[in-house]
């Protein structure tokens, strides 16, 4: 029987520096104080100054001059110093990318957009490699200098490789090795995670409390998250592919020739942001008296019915029923607590959330609380930052 050795002056040393980490993290972006630290971490006061010590030799801490005070002597305050690791999200779309760098803490440092040319693995490469030159040079940081990266990308990922297993949206991408890219380039931990996911991920980071979030993007295409009690969901891996629900009913767009090759699913041909237009402009052929004839776009649509236009609202009302109609099979399989909605379509306001709630009241049992994500676009750039932060942190804390 082997003698359990007991933990060295090193090994409690770390755990102490890791300890007080934690707690300044958990205290960002405010400075805290010494005796602040000592109770949040329940370790002594010289302790705490040891380890405050070693984590500024060791840059992952910043000192604060002290406050004025009243009374008695001012106390030092800390922070994190957010430079000591940087990361960097990327949001991989069929039309944009954008690269995001934040800090240790949370702070965005650079946040760029680019086009992508043409709908093609080599034109999407090109505009991740642009975004990411852009976002390093406006951050002011080298590409060794990011310690960890999380690229948020359509279609199904698999969970142990990163490799890209099918998305219809962009041709020949399944082909790139988008995970063995970047390794080559930041050399640093990389994942590459379906753009949906990250999206639950932001949506329920944002949220206190455990509890089973849907979250789905919405745009041109639609997709989906799981979250349950803040793990990812994903089942045999196809979990949240919400897009290719087939909807029922009176739906006959969902039922249209993929003419576009693009590979979209029944739901996102039904009620994408391109079928709200058509749909939008059908209607208003029929009416040109409606605000819908000067629709250009999904936004045009949900402001015209927010500000009293009929037309507008039967639309918008039967784009929410065809939604309720595809989600509430899922609703009564996961019974989530809410449902989060991302993407463009999470500018339309409460005159969407309303018709869904209204058509789900009839589909299920305990229809979930609906609501609309703050981030919108931003929200899967906010997850994969967000993924990029916890792998540090994870890393972090045990070798600190």
């Amino acid at each position: 029987m082997t003698e359990e050795r007991p933990a060295g002056t090193p090994v409690l040393r770390r755990m102490n520096r890791a300890a007080v980490l934690d707690a300044v993290r958990r205290r960002a972006p405010e400075p805290v104080r010494l005796a602040e630290l000592s109770q949040l971490t329940e370790l002594t006061r010289p302790t705490v100054a040891q380890a405050v010590e070693d984590l500024l030799a060791a840059g992952w801490l910043r000192q604060h001059a002290p406050r004025p005070a009243t009374v008695g002597r001012p106390a030092t305050r800390f922070s994190l110093n957010g430079r000591a690791a940087p990361v960097l999200g990327l949001d991989v779309g069929p039309h944009t990318v954008t690269a995001g760098i934040a800090d240790l803490a949370g702070e965005r440092l650079a946040v760029i957009r680019r086009t992508v040319g043409r709908r093609s693995a080599r034109h999407l490469l090109e505009a991740v490699d642009e975004a990411t030159d852009e976002a390093l040079a406006t951050a002011g940081l080298a590409a060794e200098q990011i310690t960890a990266v999380t690229a948020a990308t359509p279609g199904i990922v698999e969970e142990t490789t990163g490799r890209v297993l099918f998305v219809p949206s962009v041709p020949g991408w399944s082909e790139i090795d988008l995970a063995g890219r970047l390794r080559a380039r930041f050399r640093c931990a990389v994942t590459v995670e379906n753009d949906a996911n990250l999206a639950a991920l932001a949506a329920a980071h944002q949220r206190t409390g455990a509890g089973t979030l849907l979250a789905v993007q919405w745009g041109e295409r639609l997709g989906a998250g799981v979250v349950i009690d803040g793990r990812l969901h994903r089942g045999a891996g196809q979990a949240g592919e919400i897009g290719f629900i087939r909807p029922v009913g009176n739906c006959p767009d969902a039922d249209l020739p993929d003419a576009a090759g693009d590979g979209r699913g029944p739901l996102e041909r039904a009620i994408g942001a391109e079928a709200i237009v058509n749909l939008a402009r059908r209607r208003a052929a029929e009416h040109p008296e409606s605000r819908l004839a000067r629709a250009t776009d999904a936004a045009a649509v949900f402001a015209a019915a927010a500000g009293g236009d009929p037309i507008a609202a039967e639309v918008v009302d039967r784009i929410a029923a065809v939604f309720a109609e595809a989600i509430a099979p899922v609703i009564l399989v996961l019974s989530p607590h809410v449902i989060v909605i991302g993407g463009g379509i999470a500018r339309a306001g409460a005159v969407l959330l309303d018709a869904i709630a209204r058509h789900l009241e009839d589909l299920t049992l305990a229809p979930p609380s609906v609501e609309l994500s703050e981030l919108a676009e931003g929200t899967v750039l906010t997850g994969a930052i967000q993924m990029a932060l916890d792998e540090v942190w994870r890393t972090t804390l045990t070798i600190c």
